[in-house]
């Protein structure tokens, strides 16, 4: 029988279909209907200046709005050959961290809402709260932080607001462990975690899986790596597993939240003095560049012809981790509710996934109408 899950269901956070196929409860494949929330975007910024695009930019995605102004500005950036000041860069790169460790503890308790383990549920969202405060306490808002222009970011942090913030990432870290023991050490891995939504390191390359869902399974990449300032300044490594299962894909994120401490701590301990913006002169031109958001890869691609806006697409995490959700992990899953516990694992963003405008590999821009459309510009 066909069962369908959505668009509207308590394990969704957001509205989307999934059409399980099943025998009794074993999952013999699935699919994802789209078509709920288009909002077009990219469309509306047409024509519009900078200061306009970088607004509706951080309305793409809630959880993660942050990385998409900051992919919008040095985009901008990168057309007209500058780069924002290096404190600047610094800030920007806390802010990023901080809202990494948010976006993670808030996809792993919706993971746990899933499979009904409210007591971590709750402790998730306990975590996460003082990392909230955190990020106000920078950037003056909880999440639309209106924090990045084109040449740097909006106003300046001072010495008191750094060393707070730095107290609340050391009463994080002295308390995370325990949380995390919770999970790798319950009843939770062996039943419904561990060899449960499998997908192969084959698979994620051929699905083109990205961030913490292609790093469970073995990819090691992340755009940071690539990043000049992430490059240059900071000491990290890349967190990657290899069984490309919900505990990997878990765990994955619970340990990047180290690496995000361990950059936090080296920005503020580091940080330059200096301007945190310069003005810039946006010329005619294209260009594209690439972050690592908490999902995984954004992708923008701008053309101006001068301030304005002539062209813009945006290429979002999700899209290709939801395909790679609907065509591999959810495939011959044991159960229905295991088959919900697996889509909550990829840590999905409908409403940046829905119905973006990509390009292909010829260049044509196009209406994002299937996932099979999907084209790696790289």
């Amino acid at each position: 029988m066909i069962l369908p899950i959505g668009p509207i269901h308590p394990a969704l956070k957001e509205p989307v279909r999934l059409k399980l196929k099943t025998r009794g409860e074993k999952v013999l494949s699935a699919e994802i209907d789209y078509g709920y929330v288009h909002r077009g975007i990219e469309k509306v910024m047409e024509g519009k200046t900078w200061q306009k695009g970088i607004f509706l930019s951080e309305r793409v995605c809630g959880i993660c709005s942050y990385i998409h102004t900051q992919t919008f500005a040095e985009t901008f950036e990168k057309i007209a050959g500058e780069r924002a000041p290096l404190r600047a860069q610094y800030l920007r790169v806390l802010t990023n961290e901080l809202d990494r460790i948010q976006s993670h503890l808030l996809a792993n308790s919706t993971y746990f809402k899933a499979v009904e383990h409210e007591t971590l549920f709750m402790y998730m969202l306990y975590l996460r709260e003082p990392v909230m405060d955190a990020i106000e306490l920078l950037t003056g808002n909880r999440v639309n932080m209106g924090w990045n222009v084109v040449g740097g970011v909006k106003m300046d942090a001072k010495e008191t607001h750094l060393n707070s913030i730095k107290d609340i990432i050391t009463n994080l870290e002295s308390e995370y462990d325990k949380y995390v023991e919770m999970y790798e050490e319950g009843p939770l891995v062996g039943l419904r975690s561990k060899d449960v939504g499998k997908m192969s390191r084959d698979d994620a390359i051929k699905g083109r899986a990205v961030g913490p869902i292609g790093r469970g399974s073995g990819l090691k990449h992340d755009v940071r790596e690539d990043h000049h300032t992430y490059h240059d300044h900071f000491d990290w490594k890349v967190i990657w597993r290899k069984d490309g299962d919900n505990f990997a894909r878990n765990m994955n994120r619970f340990d990047e939240v180290w690496e995000s401490i361990k950059i936090i701590k080296q920005v503020i301990e580091n940080i330059p003095e200096g301007d945190v913006r310069k003005k810039i002169n946006i010329p005619a031109g294209y260009a594209e560049w690439r972050n690592e958001a908490p999902r995984g890869e954004v992708t923008y691609m701008i053309e101006t012809n001068g301030n304005l806006i002539k062209n813009i697409s945006i290429r979002t995490p999700s899209i290709m981790n939801i395909d790679v959700c609907a065509k591999y992990m959810l495939n011959d899953v044991a159960t229905v509710a295991d088959a919900v516990a697996t889509y909550a694992s990829v840590d999905p963003c409908v409403a940046c996934t829905e119905r973006v405008v990509i390009t292909d590999e010829s260049g044509e821009k196009k209406e994002f109408n299937g996932l099979h459309e999907v084209k790696y510009l790289k």
